[in-house]
């Protein structure tokens, strides 16, 4: 499994791993099915929610288990 990084959409991240959604939806990040989630990386739904994106890169990483 590919590595994630903070420059991929969250689109890309679910399609990789869909177990990874409920570490979105643990920082309030709901709506993983909306357009907006083709398109926003990373690094900018954890701006727009006010995490850390390095620390969510990492604990997406973990349960994508690489």
């Amino acid at each position: 499994m590919s590595k994630i990084h903070k420059d991929m959409t969250i689109h890309e991240v679910l399609t990789l791993c869909p177990d990874a959604a409920p570490v979105f939806l643990s920082l309030g990040m709901h709506c993983l099915g909306c357009p907006m989630s083709r398109n926003e990386t990373v690094e900018q739904a954890a701006a727009a929610h006010g995490a850390d994106a390095g620390e969510l890169v990492a604990k997406l990483n973990a349960v994508a288990g690489v």
